[in-house]
């Protein structure tokens, strides 16, 4: 009997897949203590970006199922 790998939950939430197979992140700190922040800081905190080759490998192990 083959033991099935679960996919950890909140790394499911956090990252996604592109086309070609890469993971994206959205971006951290625009949740709160937005006021004292300027609109340059607010705006290149929006939007999402490509996780780095080296944490890609730990995220696709929490992954299984998602390759």
């Amino acid at each position: 009997m083959k033991l099935k790998i679960k996919t950890h939950r909140g790394a499911a939430k956090r990252f996604k897949k592109t086309g070609s197979g890469k993971l994206k992140r959205n971006k951290a700190g625009k949740r709160h203590l937005l006021t004292h922040k300027s609109s340059k800081q607010k705006r290149n905190m929006s939007g999402s970006v490509l996780v780095f080759k080296g944490d890609a490998r730990g995220i696709q192990n929490a992954l299984p199922n998602n390759r």
